[in-house]
């Protein structure tokens, strides 16, 4: 691509609904596919847009294309009872919760922008949150051959902080990570997160003893997100 366009629109949508979000990520993406594929077609060079979205979720449980149903351990009247919702959706990964407390961010790349390489975009989504996490003097890292941001890797006592899940399409990203910061981590046990048994689960205000600012921690990612992606967050 000749033209590449590092600025990232910076959205925070607060609480809003699962499906409801899906839709507008969804109408996002296709946006910059329809414009790329219109760029090919009739020889332009129109600058395709980037986005950053952060939202919470109500309490939600989400299923990935590859994920196994079993992992949800609810029936629908247990969901309903919680106040829980599920979907079945279009990104990599198996079984996730999502729900308050939670800091999701959904960036809607087009890659071409940036670089082309899937790999790459995902160690850099993990290492915004390692040195995000870094900053509250919580030591994290990855887990060989499993997505996402750990602590205690290699032990008995290895956790799971942050659950990553991606799609990509003609190098245009969506879905994303979703880190748990004030979450409450009893709706963790209704599912075999992310298909892996035996793990466990955390969020760094357990880690830490206390209540965590949100909004300090999202300009935190946003930072390491802009200093990795050498982005211009708008």
């Amino acid at each position: 691509m000749d033209f590449q366009n590092k600025k990232v629109q910076l959205q925070d949508l607060g609480a809003k609904d699962y499906k409801d979000t899906w839709d507008y990520q969804e109408e996002l993406f296709k946006g910059i596919v329809d414009l790329k594929i219109k760029n090919r077609r009739e020889e332009l060079n129109e600058l395709t847009p980037n986005y950053f979205l952060y939202v919470e979720h109500p309490h939600v449980y989400t299923l990935g294309k590859s994920g196994d149903f079993s992992n949800l351990l609810l029936s629908e009247k247990q969901l309903e009872d919680k106040g829980a919702t599920f979907y079945k959706i279009n990104r990599g990964g198996d079984i996730t919760y999502h729900g308050p407390g939670q800091i999701v961010g959904y960036p809607i790349l087009d890659l071409e922008n940036f670089f082309t390489d899937i790999h790459k975009y995902l160690r850099f989504l993990e290492e915004a949150i390692i040195l995000t996490l870094g900053e509250y003097g919580v030591a994290s890292t990855r887990s060989e051959g499993e997505t996402g941001v750990w602590l205690d890797v290699g032990t008995p006592f290895a956790r799971k902080i942050c659950a990553m899940g991606v799609r990509a399409s003609r190098w245009v990203t969506m879905h994303g990570f979703a880190l748990n910061v004030n979450a409450d981590l009893g709706y963790f046990d209704n599912i075999i997160p992310c298909g892996i048994r035996g793990k466990g689960v955390t969020s760094l205000h357990v880690e830490l003893g206390r209540p965590i600012d949100e909004a300090e921690v999202k300009e935190k990612i946003v930072k390491h997100f802009a200093s990795l992606f050498e982005a211009e967050m708008v």
